[in-house]
């Protein structure tokens, strides 16, 4: 297993937990991006990142996330195929009854992640990247 890959995984065995505060696999200019969803958008930077998070993470009760299947692509870059669990705190929406997956986009370089793309529609970042499921 590639370095690549072992620092994406350990990253989400964090968020599997519900630990999403750790930040130490992050470069200092992470881009971070959320490309669809209900609040897409774009942050640069830890600062930029942690606010991105925040505004997300606010609006859900219990959010989880629970990697499905891990790809390494070409370049640094690993698809992670994720699925969500938690509910809206206004809507009361379980996602686990959406029953849609989503992934994460990651590009590693030297051992940090310079730029994370966050897919809350998994045939989304496979029709982004050209892949099939």
């Amino acid at each position: 297993m590639s370095e690549n890959l072992n620092l994406v995984r350990s990253i989400f065995v964090a968020w599997e937990r519900g630990d999403f505060g750790q930040s130490d696999w992050a470069d200092p200019e992470i881009q971070h991006v959320f490309a669809d969803g209900p609040n897409p958008g774009s942050f640069t930077g830890m600062a930029g990142m942690a606010e991105g998070w925040r505004e997300f993470l606010g609006a859900w009760e219990d959010y989880g996330v629970v990697a499905d299947e891990y790809r390494e692509l070409d370049d640094g870059r690993v698809l992670v195929l994720h699925h969500r669990t938690g509910r809206g705190k206004a809507s009361g929406l379980e996602l686990g009854e959406m029953r849609t997956g989503g992934a994460n986009l990651l590009h590693v370089r030297d051992r940090k992640v310079t730029k994370m793309v966050i897919y809350f529609h998994r045939e989304r970042a496979l029709a982004d990247l050209g892949l099939e499921e």
